[in-house]
């Protein structure tokens, strides 16, 4: 009888520390490609023991069927940590509620400037708003210098955009809404339009239609050009406007849902995305994101924030004039 209580009881056990073990996961949703982040996550999840469930978003939809998915959440939150790969719509999302402030450890050497001052979200590993072009079909004497030339003539029908009502592209808009002003912003993209500029489906689409050499140009980011130069594409990119407003870096932000299923999880997540180790290994990938703090190793041709021309950004006020910008931008490329 004895013996059978014993193992009654190591059963129990068992069966308990199980139990605890299965509780043992964090909820993620990320914009960010999941040819980046997953390997990221996986490594968290080999590291801690904590499993990892994550929603991915698509590249058409970019950042925008999760923010939205975020907001029908609200009052019954099934996410625990929103990796965002950009920034304006943390930041909505943390004026509607979604977010609880958390401050991470590893966070304490970013720069400020890319941190919420209330601790609801967290900015690290920037990309940049660059050109991307087709070597055998322009010179780097052909190329712009701002990318406001490219609502001039001789690009007439030459240039690829992605629809500017998601991910980057949309904060890329607001930012400029914020640093041209309305009324100059306005002015340009109606003069892009007219100049036949060719909206598509995503950055990556844009980077295709130039390494196909259906156009010269496009509008993307430094993690799209990258994966295709790599790959022996004949691309390279340009920062553009690095003699004026400098080049946009928006960097991937991380956030903790308020009233999250995990929070213990979630804030290990968010310290492990925070550390330099990460920063690193976003550097070394694919990618090629640069980190928006000093002495964090990267390959050589990822450029360190300080040595480009960047544009000077309040992030807030990028989020305050996304809505607006991106009105405007529905109506004007109507599709």
């Amino acid at each position: 009888m004895k013996t059978l209580i014993n193992i009654v009881f190591i059963s129990l056990l068992l069966i308990s520390g199980c139990t605890e073990q299965n509780q043992r996961e964090v909820v993620v949703y990320t914009s960010l490609d999941q040819l980046f982040s997953e390997p990221v996550l996986e490594d968290f999840q080999d590291k801690t023991g904590i499993k990892v469930k994550t929603v991915y978003d698509v590249e058409a939809s970019k950042t925008m069927g999760l923010f939205n998915r975020l907001l029908a959440e609200k009052a019954n939150p099934q996410c625990d940590v929103f990796w965002n790969s950009e920034v304006g719509r943390t930041i909505i999302l943390k004026n509607e509620g979604v977010l609880t402030p958390y401050v991470s450890p590893s966070a304490e050497d970013i720069p400020a400037q890319f941190k919420d001052v209330d601790g609801f979200w967290t900015g690290f590993a920037a990309r940049a708003r660059v050109l991307v072009y087709n070597t055998d079909l322009l010179e780097e004497s052909e190329l712009p210098e701002s990318i406001l030339e490219l609502a001039e003539p001789g690009w007439k029908g030459r240039v690829a955009l992605a629809y500017p009502l998601f991910g980057t592209t949309a904060t890329h808009v607001a930012a400029l809404w914020t640093h041209l002003g309305p009324y100059k912003t306005k002015k340009y993209l109606k003069s892009l339009k007219a100049n036949d500029i060719i909206i598509v489906d995503g950055n990556a689409v844009a980077r295709n239609m130039v390494v196909r050499g259906r156009v010269p140009l496009a509008f993307t980011d430094t993690d799209d050009v990258n994966v295709a130069v790599q790959s022996g594409k004949p691309v390279k990119m340009v920062y553009p406007d690095s003699q004026g407003m400098g080049a946009l870096f928006i960097p991937n932000t991380v956030a903790m849902i308020k009233d999250c299923p995990h929070q213990e999880e979630a804030k290990h997540l968010i310290d492990y995305l925070l550390s330099r180790e990460v920063e690193s290994r976003l550097a070394f990938s694919e990618s090629a994101q640069v980190p928006v703090r000093d002495g964090v190793a990267t390959p050589a041709h990822v450029p360190s924030y300080s040595s480009v021309k960047a544009m000077v950004m309040n992030y807030e006020e990028i989020a305050k004039n996304m809505k607006e910008a991106t009105r405007f931008c529905q109506e004007l490329f109507v599709r």
